[in-house]
């Protein structure tokens, strides 16, 4: 009699830290050093000025005042080092966690100025990705996909579609390895960019709502 093979194990779920910023913290965000500054912390860990400045191809006054501003928002914090002279820096969480502004005004403003801002970033890792994807492996290249996909939805619905991505995202991300730690072999970070809105120049405009 053949003895059952158990079936593999569950992987483990971890709590994946997140920050909701206001407005404020926000606005000192939403600067392209101090988004990519960030971006390094979290995915390569800690790092000191000096480090970042030769990556970023700063001086490091300058690394260091973006990283007293991401320091003051509590986006970063001191991390223990080695020596106390060379003082690193650390990711405070995995994620930021932005909702749009419901209203008028600043948060308003904020939140459409951090949009362009981060998709200034993304453009520009999906352009180097692109120009990187001859040179990756087989087993890579399938994992790796351009796709677009039109669905005629209402916002309702629309809205309750993308909470699902990103739940399967989020679900996906807590059984994974946290970010700025050695990772097992054949492990990478994996980037997955997920943009969804109506299908440009297809909503009516305030202006055109108003026209008799």
């Amino acid at each position: 009699m053949k003895t059952p093979v158990p079936p593999p194990a569950s992987p483990i779920s971890r709590s994946v830290s997140q920050v909701a910023p206001d407005v404020t913290a926000l606005k000192a965000l939403a600067h392209p050093v101090r988004l990519r500054m960030l971006g390094m912390l979290r995915i390569d860990g800690p790092a000191t000025a000096t480090q970042l400045a030769t990556r970023l191809g700063l001086n490091s006054g300058a690394t260091s005042y973006h990283l007293r501003q991401l320091a003051q928002y509590g986006f970063i914090e001191d991390a223990p080092g080695p020596s106390r002279r060379d003082r690193r820096w650390r990711a405070c969480h995995e994620l930021t966690s932005i909702r749009p502004a419901e209203t008028e005004g600043e948060a308003f403003d904020m939140d459409v100025a951090f949009a362009q801002a981060i998709l200034s970033q993304q453009v520009s890792q999906m352009q180097k990705a692109a120009e990187e994807y001859a040179e990756l492996p087989l087993e890579w290249r399938k994992a790796s996909t351009a796709s677009d996909i039109i669905i005629p939805l209402t916002s309702e619905k629309a809205e309750a579609l993308t909470k699902r991505l990103n739940d399967i995202l989020l679900e996906a991300m807590s059984e994974a390895p946290p970010l700025g730690e050695p990772l097992p072999p054949a492990t990478v970070p994996f980037t997955i960019m997920l943009h969804a809105f109506p299908y440009p120049g297809r909503l009516p405009h305030d202006e055109d709502e108003n026209e008799p």
